[in-house]
């Protein structure tokens, strides 16, 4: 190949890391002339003399940059591309062949086994400044890409071990707060209280609970606290804390009496106190809704209190059904909320279910809230006879089939079943 001297142009020094060009050409002239080109651009240069003796240096020094003649003894220019492409490699290779052919079918031979680019016969300096000129754009964007990579491969990676210990923390987390309901069924002589709490991830800001302290009375409510995860998971925590049966001395539900035994405060006694301890910490931002009844086991006469909860569900043993309640603040929102009970009246058989708007606003198959009526659906559809921790693992299993197929939960899922007089005496 000639190259003519009617061109000084030069290609801008690289700034980083210089790159490698390999000259293959079984002429001695061409590989000085082109290989004194490339120096002056900017290149460290290896030659080779066959596609063979060229095959040894791309395994031993990886080059940028190819320029290869066509015609050559033994392997010709499309048959060492064909073997430099099936070299593994980081980054990629720009191959240019040399040839005095210009035929369409050969070049198009050429690209598919994947040369790059194609010089004829004779070249200036100019044309051949611009074709590798172009090489070094295509060559500084894959190493530019394959640094990205790298570093996206590396942060990814750090990343996962983040998430790991995240993870861990979160399954511990999961575990504690799961302990803050250690019984989910409770029996307090022919009547019940069952439990059911399913966070929508590893934790979640929904509570349940039963409070007793005597033979004669029971309390249980349903907490959901506002937002969704860690946030709301040390919300409940706290609220837990407040309302831990193990411990009636720091109970804000229970208050002692003189003979050392302990009562269960009115439902809105108790709403009013947690609503001055989180409405004066400043450092709390969250509010909860609640719902929470003390019933007497005797009488079956239930007092309540609902603080921005959904409506409880009253279903008589006969099977109708009523939800009770006129709605109320939720805990925490207003500093000098007041807050009031209504009753109700069990009889025997009778059920009353409080649960999380976790079941109402469930979005259904149908793209719509599954609501009140949907609950009403769904307690209807379940069987009448099961009770306990059934009738909540029934009602939960009903609203997972409402859903869309594959769909996950947007919330947390809980609900407390008190039964009057439902059991069988021992």
């Amino acid at each position: 190949m000639q190259i003519s001297r009617s061109s000084s142009a030069k290609l801008e020094p690289r700034l980083d890391i210089p790159s490698r060009a390999l000259v293959v050409d079984d002429s001695r002239i061409q590989r000085k002339i082109l290989s004194a080109s490339l120096v002056r651009w900017g290149f460290v240069v290896d030659v080779a003399s066959s596609g063979a003796e060229a095959l040894e240096i791309c395994y031993m020094n990886p080059p940028d940059l190819v320029v290869c003649e066509w015609m050559m003894p033994n392997m010709n220019g499309l048959a060492f591309c064909r073997a430099f492409r099936a070299i593994p490699r980081e980054n990629y290779g720009y191959f240019i062949l040399v040839s005095s052919r210009s035929e369409k079918v050969e070049v198009m031979q050429g690209l598919e086994i994947g040369v790059d680019d194609f010089l004829t016969k004779p070249m200036n300096a100019s044309e051949l400044h611009v074709r590798i000129k172009a090489g070094q754009r295509i060559i500084d964007m894959h190493r530019s890409l394959t640094e990205q990579n790298t570093l996206v491969t590396d942060t990814l990676e750090e990343l996962r071990t983040v998430y790991d210990a995240i993870d861990q923390d979160l399954l511990q987390a999961r575990k504690i707060q799961q302990a803050l309901v250690p019984d989910r069924q409770r029996d307090f002589g022919t009547s019940r209280v069952s439990l059911l709490l399913q966070p929508c991830g590893h934790v979640g800001g929904d509570l349940v609970g039963v409070l007793n302290c005597d033979q004669d009375h029971v309390g249980f409510y349903c907490i959901d606290v506002s937002g969704h995860g860690i946030t709301s998971a040390l919300m409940t925590a706290q609220v837990g804390g407040y309302l831990n049966n193990e411990f009636p001395d720091y109970n804000i539900a229970m208050r002692a009496r003189p003979d050392g035994g302990f009562d269960l405060r009115p439902p809105h006694e108790v709403a009013y106190l947690l609503n001055q301890r989180l409405a004066r910490d400043s450092g709390v931002i969250e509010y909860f809704t609640m719902i929470y009844g003390t019933a007497d086991l005797h009488s079956g006469e239930v007092n309540l209190v609902q603080a921005g909860h959904p409506h409880p569900l009253l279903i008589r043993a006969n099977g109708d059904m009523d939800f009770l309640g006129v709605g109320g603040l939720p805990i925490g929102l207003l500093e000098d909320a007041t807050y009031s009970i209504f009753k109700t009246h069990l009889k025997t058989g009778d059920r009353l279910l409080l649960y999380s708007d976790g079941f109402t606003e469930c979005k259904t198959k149908h793209g719509d809230m599954l609501n009140e009526d949907g609950l009403l659906d769904l307690v209807r559809s379940s069987d009448g006879d099961s009770g306990g921790l059934m009738f909540l693992g029934e009602l939960f299993g009903k609203l997972k089939l409402s859903m869309a197929p594959g769909a996950r939960l947007d919330d947390d899922i809980s609900a407390a079943l008190f039964e009057f007089n439902h059991l069988t005496p021992l």
